[in-house]
């Protein structure tokens, strides 16, 4: 059938509820309509229709599509999907019946239509075979901020918008990483969800917005709410950070892992905690890798005054700040965790709060660039005879490698350590053969990124530097060439037996 002879699909946003909130266009396409579908429980009321009903003619046809279930289950032989797909596809007929006959058909949405609305099931089956226009409407997410009086975003924050079904981890998660986040379909959801942003630090952030521009309308601090009273109807809502009034909170230490690079190494935890700081402490190199905010307050330093930088973030945590100490890396591995809990053991820090939040660690970056050489057991060891001496690493070394173990050398080099490679190099060459695979992983997951695999004998110290990690095979460790040229690199799990 031509497009001439067909009528024409419209999928019409009304707006969060309030009917003077539906557009001029969505009005229009109402008038102009044969047919006016929208979906409904099987009490028979519908929302969408109570909303548009000012504008509906007695000689409209109207398809009231009745969910087949809402949330109780179903002896349908597919469970509650296959009896939904049965339901949209039926829906779809009823409508096409209609566009057929060269009738135009308006499908109704609460919001807007394509924003967890109803019609997109209509649209997936029917807008490739009519001519269609969907007309947006006023999301619940934006009525919500607005009742709230405060900004939804600001700047360069971010906004997630999360259907509150999801598993309690992954909103957790989430909420724990965004700046401002809007959480649908709560309901019978709203503990899971009120947990998830108790255990991501956001609660008292929370605001909940209940029938936003409706009768019924119902705004308070969410952490106040009654759950048995909460409505599928209703929304969560963090709005922006950016000149919010930070809640009352005693002062802590909170010690970040950025990872060995930039933010596609950050977890979900971290980049919460890097968000809700006030004060930022760590070396200049790392502290560039975080975004700046608004109102946080940065302190660089020298690589070289842990224990000064660690001293200094405990005495503004004693002042009342949120600090975020930030370290390369995981912080626990040769790093700032150390320094900060070393410092806190003492007088006059014992009673200031820190936490320590994981990071990847450089050497599982690299591992993973090259394979798996980490397989099984291994060592790891710094080089750096800064804050110990040459013999007590020669000592383990010579131990690691008499013990089979392949190897992670953190800190093999700098423009003053030049000669430590060599030397690790010739003592392992005691033990191990001279082909052991050695991982030299450089800058790894930043923009000067090199990953090489070398025979230790081969071994070349002037290619070493302090951005540079070292994985050392054992006698177990293997390489291959891939088919597209690559060469990777494994430790087996299992080791023969003796």
């Amino acid at each position: 059938m031509s497009e001439q002879q067909t009528g024409r699909l419209y999928g019409v946003g009304l707006g969060p509820g309030d009917p003077s909130l539906m557009t001029v266009r969505a009005v229009e396409v109402i008038a102009a309509a044969d047919v006016v579908a929208y979906h409904s429980a099987r009490h028979g009321r519908s929302i969408a229709r109570s909303i548009a009903e000012r504008h509906l003619r007695p000689d409209h046809i109207e398809e009231r599509l009745v969910y087949p279930v809402t949330t109780e289950t179903t002896d349908h032989p597919g469970g509650y999907r296959g009896a939904m797909e049965e339901f949209y596809a039926d829906a779809a007929a009823r409508l096409a019946a209609h566009l057929d006959a060269g009738r135009t058909v308006a499908v109704l949405a609460e919001g807007d239509p394509l924003f967890y609305g109803s019609y997109m099931h209509m649209h997936k089956r029917l807008a490739d075979r009519y001519p269609t226009e969907v007309v947006p409407g006023v999301t619940s997410v934006s009525a919500a901020a607005a009742r709230i009086g405060a900004p939804l975003v600001e700047g360069e924050e971010v906004l997630t918008v999360l259907p509150g079904t999801l598993p309690e981890e992954e909103l957790t998660a989430r909420l724990a990483t965004t700046d401002a986040a809007a959480v649908m379909k709560l309901g019978r959801t709203f503990p899971a969800v009120r947990r998830a942003l108790e255990r991501s630090g956001r609660l008292a952030e929370a605001q909940y917005v209940e029938r936003a521009t409706m009768g019924a309308e119902r705004v308070a601090p969410l952490a106040e709410v009654d759950p048995e009273s909460v409505p599928y109807f209703s929304v969560a809502v963090l709005p922006s950070r950016i000149d919010a009034q930070a809640p009352a909170r005693r002062g802590e230490v909170v010690v970040v892992g950025l990872g060995p690079a930039g933010p596609l190494w950050l977890t979900p935890e971290a980049r919460g905690e890097l968000a809700a700081a006030e004060d930022l402490v760590g070396y200049t190199t790392y502290l560039n890798r975080v975004p700046k905010r608004p109102g946080q307050h940065r302190h660089a330093s020298d690589n070289k005054v842990e224990a000064e930088r660690a001293e200094f973030a405990l005495d503004l945590a004693r002042r009342g700040r949120r600090v975020a100490v930030v370290s390369s890396g995981d912080p626990g591995v040769f790093a700032m965790a150390t320094a900060v809990l070393e410092a806190a053991a003492e007088d006059p820090y014992r009673e200031v709060p820190v936490r320590v939040v994981p990071g990847m660690t450089a050497a599982h970056a690299a591992a993973a660039r090259a394979g798996a050489p980490l397989g099984h057991d291994y060592a790891v060891v710094s080089l750096s005879d800064r804050l110990k001496p040459w013999e007590v690493i020669a000592e383990r070394l010579r131990a690691a490698a008499a013990a089979d173990l392949v190897l992670a050398l953190y800190n093999p080099g700098s423009r003053s350590r030049i000669w430590q490679v060599g030397k690790a190099r010739e003592l392992l060459l005691e033990h191990r053969a001279p082909d052991t695979p050695v991982v030299l992983g450089r800058d790894v997951g930043g923009p000067e990124e090199r990953i090489r695999i070398v025979r230790l004998a081969d071994l070349d110290p002037a290619q070493v530097d302090m951005r540079t990690i070292l994985l050392i095979g054992s006698s177990q460790t293997r390489t291959a060439r891939r088919g597209d040229g690559t060469e990777i690199v494994w430790t087996p799990r299992r080791y023969p037996e003796r």
